[in-house]
C-alpha cells in the first residue's frame, strides 16, 4: 500500500467540530493520522487507484474475488500468461467478482491469474469520512500512549480505542480475502 498524506475527510468538516481553522496544523495532523490508520486497518488506499496489477490464486471455481472494491475497471486478465478476452472468457462486477464465462473455471493453482484493474472511490464514502472525523476528533490534542494525566487537583483521561462506527467501516471496506467467491 502506498502511503499518502491525502486525508479521507474534509478538514473543514473536522474544523466545525473542533472550533479551530481548517488549516490548523494539529487538526491536519490528527486528520492525516486517522486517515492513515484507517487505510492501514483496511489494507488498501481507499481512494481511486488506477491500473493496479495483482496476482491471484485460482480456486477451482467459476469466480475469484479481487482484493479491493469497488472495481471500476478491468483492463487485463492473464491466465498462466495468456491474455483472456472480456465478455468471452471472463466478466467482472463492481463488487470485485471476476467470473469465468462459457462453463469455464479458474484453475485450482497458486499465482496463476494476473489482473490489472482500477478500484476505489473518487469521493470517499460518507461512512469512512464520519469514522475518520470521529477518530481525528478523539486524537486531536491527545498524547499517544497517554491514558490519563493529573495536574494539581485536576485529572483528564483519554480513550484511545475505537468506536463501533469505526469498527463497522473498517469491516465493510477491508481487503477481501476471496474465501467466499
Amino acid at each position: 500500500m502506498v502511503a499518502t498524506d491525502t486525508p479521507l475527510a474534509d478538514p473543514a468538516a473536522l474544523a466545525v467540530w473542533l472550533r479551530v481553522p481548517a488549516d490548523d496544523p494539529l487538526l491536519l495532523a490528527a486528520l492525516t493520522s486517522a486517515s492513515n490508520r484507517f487505510r492501514g486497518e483496511v489494507g488498501h488506499e481507499v481512494s481511486l487507484v488506477e491500473n493496479e496489477q495483482v496476482t491471484l490464486d485460482g480456486n477451482g471455481r467459476e469466480s475469484v474475488l479481487l482484493p479491493v472494491w469497488p472495481t471500476v475497471g478491468v483492463s487485463e486478465v492473464l491466465l498462466d500468461g495468456e491474455e483472456l478476452v472480456e465478455g468471452t472468457d471472463y466478466d467482472w462486477s463492481e463488487a470485485g467478482f471476476l467470473r469465468r464465462l462459457g462453463c469455464q473455471y479458474w484453475p485450482a493453482r497458486l499465482r496463476c491469474i494476473q489482473v490489472t484493474y482500477s478500484h476505489g472511490w473518487a469521493q470517499t464514502p460518507s461512512d469512512i469520512q464520519e469514522a475518520v472525523i470521529e477518530q481525528a476528533r478523539a486524537g486531536y490534542g491527545g498524547q499517544p500512549g497517554l491514558k490519563s494525566k493529573a495536574v494539581g487537583g485536576q485529572s483528564v483521561t483519554w480513550e484511545t480505542g475505537v468506536t463501533s462506527q469505526w469498527s463497522k467501516a473498517v469491516e465493510r471496506h477491508q481487503v477481501q480475502t476471496g474465501s467466499d467467491a
